[in-house]
């Protein structure tokens, strides 16, 4: 066994392989853990890639409304999903190779392989082979000790035993994103930000998509007056059709490869093609953590931490999805920089979560930071509320963009700043200077 790391980060993803940077920036001595591929589902089946399909579904879009803008574009338009997908996994694995070198670059060893606590400071590693590790020899295990231990494990995609996932006729979201021949139809479960980015791509290509949630809206963690918005857009936009308080008792395989879907209040629906899109839930299988102390919910597959992401165990602690709500990257990225700092004895200030952006890219996009007026008044603040519909902005009109509103909530006593909703066209890029005005605890 080789000499003590001082810490060892299980899970090579935004939140891991920043946590490795800034270690070694602050002269630990590291070692990354990855089971299957640096950048994690964010970089490779996650955020990066849908972006590049969803951007080129925009594109498509922008195509079909040429004219309006006095642009004759000719005939013979069409796309080519083969080609989509492809740019799609490039852009990844382009993505994937830049992780790689910042490992080098930094000097931070990896080692791929499944990893499992195994005693105060020690960690069992088995060993996984690996195309772009020649030589590596599966299956073997090793067993390193380090002073810290960083659980940054991720999350998978939660799967409802009514929609079972077999990866031809009811697809997860893997799946989904390297379809090379549409289907006719397609039957989305689930209302929240990943079915609803999923239903507007497929509906940009002519795909009739039905939307199937359980609770009484879509996007329940959003303004409930945004979110309606959104529907109304994506009802107009791309035909989508929405099934609201529905639940999935069933999917039954049709002999001519079609599915049918039966729903709680007694309908079927029938469709080509099923996504599963249901949430996720944190990896935390297979780490040994009960045998270790460490508190977490199995169910949510949420490991318990504090404020500085320490757990109930001394020396381990745990960053991102495994470590709660929002499961967005650029918070598990900043929860690695405040830990890691955290252990090298630097003064650092807790993550603020209410904080942090939340970004939907569907058409048109919803974005929001703070508090919705609805949770401010159930904290017991009185507020003032202000909208602003883009259909009265110069700059929507001018892009063709008018769908869409801002609106932004305000203590009514102090005139504090307490949150913002938009939806409409590049609201993803906006939602930062209301990240900042809350940062800076701005006024009205």
């Amino acid at each position: 066994m080789s000499d003590p790391y001082n810490l060892a980060i299980v899970g090579g993803g935004p939140g891991g392989y920043v946590a490795a940077i800034r270690a070694r920036q602050l002269g630990l001595r590291v070692l990354l853990i990855e089971r299957e591929a640096l950048g994690g589902i964010c970089l490779n089946w996650g955020c990066i890639p849908t972006k590049a399909l969803l951007h080129t579904a925009e594109l498509w879009q922008s195509l079909k409304h040429m004219q309006s803008f006095g642009l004759n574009v000719g005939g013979g338009s069409g796309f080519d999903a083969k080609r989509m997908v492809a740019r799609s996994r490039a852009v990844a694995a382009r993505l994937n190779d830049g992780v790689e070198m910042l490992m080098k670059k930094n000097n931070i060893e990896v080692r791929f392989g499944s990893a499992r606590l195994a005693g105060k400071g020690e960690i069992v590693i088995e060993a996984k082979n690996r195309n772009k590790q020649k030589g590596k020899q599966g299956g073997k295990e090793e067993v390193v000790k380090a002073e810290h231990i960083l659980l940054a494990t991720g999350a998978r995609a939660r799967e409802l035993p009514s929609v079972p996932i077999d990866g031809k006729v009811v697809w997860g979201y893997r799946d989904a994103m390297v379809v090379e021949d549409f289907p006719k139809r397609l039957l989305v479960a689930g209302g929240g930000a990943i079915g609803l980015e999923f239903a507007s791509y497929f509906a940009a290509f002519g795909v009739e998509v039905v939307v199937v949630e359980a609770a009484a809206r879509i996007l329940f963690h959003e303004d409930e007056e945004i979110a309606n918005m959104l529907q109304s857009e994506m009802e107009r936009r791309g035909g989508v059709k929405f099934l609201l308080g529905e639940t999935i008792e069933g999917v039954a395989r049709k002999k001519d490869g079609g599915v049918v879907v039966s729903l709680g209040g007694g309908e079927k629906v029938e469709v080509d093609r099923v996504l599963s899109a249901v949430g996720v839930v944190g990896n935390v299988e297979g780490l040994g953590l009960e045998e270790a102390g460490v508190v977490f919910d199995g169910d949510r597959g949420v490991i318990e931490v504090d404020g500085l992401l320490r757990t109930s165990v001394r020396g381990i602690y745990a960053i991102g999805d495994v470590a709660g709500a929002p499961m967005l990257a650029h918070k598990a990225s900043h929860e690695g920089v405040v830990c890691v700092e955290s252990i090298a004895g630097e003064v650092v200030e807790p993550l603020v979560r209410e904080r942090i952006p939340s970004c939907v890219y569907t058409s048109p996009q919803v974005a929001s930071v703070g508090m919705s007026a609805k949770a401010a008044e159930g904290e017991g603040c009185r507020v003032r509320v202000g909208r602003f519909p883009l259909m009265a902005n110069g700059k929507a009109i001018a892009l063709g963009e008018e769908a869409g509103m801002v609106k932004v909530v305000f203590d009514e006593a102090s005139g504090a700043f307490l949150g913002a909703s938009m939806v409409g066209s590049e609201v993803t890029e906006m939602v930062q200077g209301y990240g900042i005005a809350l940062g800076l605890e701005a006024t009205e």
